[in-house]
């Protein structure tokens, strides 16, 4: 039975304060939920009566006491996707830590500065999981990676992807050795196929509508620049910054293989 204050609760992890205040995050569809099973504690998993058997290798990962039934009806009602899918999880959100320098001088870093739709956070979680990037670093002002949209874009990266948060991004980025590359994409970038580009170091992809921040862009030790084709004709303005992302990440894996 779907209760008033269980439904309460899960509207609420609907905002970031919510998801805050409680320190829980909503998953949806057995093949993301499957997926964070084994990576992040379980709350409370509700499934609709019709759909268990759909579900039955599933919830035998499951505790028993923490799976609730509840009719097709009052699951799309709690639901917070426009097509439900049978199968709703709340899990605990996961305090992460990393030391921002030591990641970036031993691997190949995503640093996203003030990207602001959640689907498309959500994307490059998922980009960074097919690319073998462990870490993602973001400035505060960053979409919220735990918002139910993002969640569901990783379609479960977020059981190999960590998203950190940095207090102040200049200062993080000031702080690195020389040694460390710091790469910022820019339209005033070099051109990314013939750039030098180590396997280590720091990427920056910038937001949807300025792109990397005039504070940030003081910090790069190399702009990166994604050319059209033919160089030089006249296109669209710029790339979806996730689509940028995955071409900017590819080419790094492409030089290291």
């Amino acid at each position: 039975m779907l209760t008033k204050s269980t439904m309460k609760l899960i509207r609420a992890l609907d905002s970031r304060k919510g998801r805050r205040r409680e320190g829980l995050f909503v998953a949806e569809g057995p093949k993301l939920v499957g997926e964070l099973l084994e990576h992040f504690v379980l709350r409370q998993l509700f499934v609709a009566s019709e759909s268990r058997p759909l579900f039955i290798s599933l919830l035998k990962r499951v505790p028993p006491e923490a799976v609730v039934e509840l009719t097709a009806e009052e699951l799309s009602r709690a639901s917070l996707q426009q097509t439900p899918q049978g199968i709703l999880a709340l899990f605990e959100i996961p305090d992460f830590s990393a030391d921002f320098a030591a990641v970036a001088s031993s691997s190949l870093t995503l640093v996203l500065d003030d990207v602001q739709d959640p689907g498309n956070l959500g994307t490059i979680v998922r980009l960074a999981d097919w690319f073998g990037i462990s870490d993602i670093f973001c400035t505060p002002a960053t979409a919220d990676v735990w918002n139910p949209k993002a969640v569901q874009a990783t379609m479960g990266g977020l059981a190999r992807v960590r998203v950190h948060i940095l207090n102040s991004l200049p200062a993080a980025l000031a702080s690195l050795p020389p040694s460390v590359p710091i790469y910022g994409t820019s339209l005033q970038g070099q051109n990314i196929w013939q750039a030098d580009l180590a396997p280590s170091g720091v990427v920056i992809m910038g937001n949807e509508g300025r792109g990397v921040s005039p504070e940030v862009d003081a910090c790069c030790r190399q702009r990166l620049y994604i050319p059209s084709y033919p160089i030089g004709s006249y296109t669209t303005d710029s790339l979806n910054v996730a689509m940028a992302t995955g071409i900017v990440l590819a080419e790094f894996r492409r030089r290291q293989s």
